[in-house]
């Protein structure tokens, strides 16, 4: 067969139903009644075309942490959940602090094929803060790293951090910064507030993310560099971000989806499963990031996709460590926190799934518009679909998910990498997973 024709799908969820022509890797055409015979054919009835997500924030654990998740089962996790474009942190081990650990990220994320792995370099030497690692080298390597951040830690020295961006600026890639005062989280495991206190949880204050929030947006100005803000958790850090875009600084942020539906209520049971960085905030906080997300004033949503093996959360909630599987509950959690209250509309979940992060790191051919010659890369979604999220599942190889037994809208059907479909029906397909 000669390329992939997409049937009866509605772009953006608007306007009426046409088919979409794709081969050698682009879209050819777009209309009714396009007379292609030779042509595998995806019958896409009812279902949405978006542009293929990208995820700025993923924990892909390889090298070093494989029995929780590899390359390949992230990829297959990030491909089902819609998305063509993953970027993997740099909190491996060894950590990706040099062109030896970023290129082999990134050359095993196109072995695998199932989605573009771009790795993220670490700002300084070893997660440490103290010494910044060779940003320029990695840049230039085959793995081309256009996005650094120390992420599990903050870069919590200004002179660093100032550093840093200072670099960032003359090599044109971005500093995503992990906001955490440490000094203000030291033993801290849940969002401080009467939550915490009721259950004998060591307090965790939204001041740990703002001041840095603050700082760092100060020290963007005076570099005249760009910061992105990872996972903002609190409605302060909200109004920071919305200052400083007020003042013309280069600052971004993204929100998880975690965030954007959970509460600290969920830590009644004291399951580590709801232990996450930054902790899960009040209900106030949650309503605050879904209003700055629909205004644009939080850009874009990011999974902080961050498996764990069985024995780091079925422990004492303080000592569990912190993280959530994120990629294939994604899409769905978007449209039950944005898309049901009105929030969001299709082509506003395109903008914060897909082509605002894109943009931040300056990608080329994801999150581009749905029109003839644009890339392939696509994502078909069933709107009308519900299902259950059942750890044992999902692609990851950790199952650990707080959203286990809960019942979600919407369902990712096919997702297309340069017009070569990689998901399908539930099941990953590409190299490694059985299909062609």
């Amino acid at each position: 067969m000669s390329g992939l024709l997409i049937k009866g799908a509605l772009i953006y969820g608007e306007g009426e139903p046409v088919d979409v022509f794709v081969a050698d890797g682009e879209i050819r055409q777009i209309g009714t009644d396009l007379g292609i015979v030779d042509a595998e054919v995806i019958d896409a009835k009812g279902q949405i075309l978006l542009p293929g997500f990208v995820d700025l924030h993923t924990h892909l654990r390889e090298p070093g942490r494989e029995d929780t998740e590899t390359i390949e089962t992230g990829s297959a996790a990030a491909a089902l959940g819609g998305y063509t474009a993953v970027f993997a942190m740099a909190n491996t081990n060894p950590v990706a602090d040099s062109v030896v650990v970023t290129d082999h990220v990134w050359r095993r994320g196109q072995e695998v094929g199932l989605v573009d792995v771009f790795p993220v370099g670490a700002v300084t030497v070893g997660l440490e803060g103290k010494q910044l690692a060779e940003m320029g080298t990695m840049a230039a390597g085959v793995g081309a790293v256009r996005m650094f951040s120390d992420d599990g830690h903050c870069v919590y020295d200004p002179l660093i951090m100032r550093r840093a961006l200072e670099y960032s600026n003359s090599l044109g890639v971005l500093i995503a910064q992990h906001a955490e005062e440490p000094r203000l989280t030291k033993g801290a495991v849940a969002h401080e507030g009467p939550t915490a206190a009721r259950l004998g949880l060591a307090g965790w204050p939204r001041a740990a993310e703002e001041s840095i929030v603050a700082r760092d947006a100060l020290l963007a100005r005076d570099a005249d560099a760009r910061v992105h803000i990872c996972h903002a958790s609190t409605a302060g850090t909200v109004e920071l971000v919305k200052w400083a875009k007020s003042q013309g600084i280069s600052i971004t942020a993204e929100v998880t989806p975690h965030h954007l539906l959970l509460d600290d209520s969920r830590l009644e049971t004291y399951d580590a499963v709801n232990k996450v960085n930054p902790p899960l905030r009040e209900s106030s906080d949650a309503a605050a990031l879904r209003q700055a997300l629909a205004e644009g004033v939080i850009d874009c949503v990011a999974t902080d996709h961050a498996p764990h093996a069985e024995q780091d959360k079925c422990c004492e909630f303080a000592v569990a460590r912190p993280g959530m599987l994120g990629l294939e509950t994604a899409l769905s959690i978007i449209v039950e926190t944005m898309v049901r209250p009105g929030l969001l509309d299709w082509r506003g979940v395109a903008r914060v799934m897909s082509e605002r992060p894109a943009q931040i790191v300056g990608l080329d051919d994801h999150g581009r518009p749905l029109e003839v010659g644009e890339p392939a890369n696509l994502t078909l979604v069933d709107p009308d679909a519900t299902w259950t999220v059942r750890a044992a599942e999902l692609a990851s190889i950790s199952n650990n998910t707080p959203f286990e037994a809960m019942t979600f809208p919407a369902k990712v059907t096919t997702t297309l990498l340069r017009g070569r479909v990689t998901a399908r029906d539930g099941k990953a397909v590409g190299p490694g997973t059985g299909g062609p």
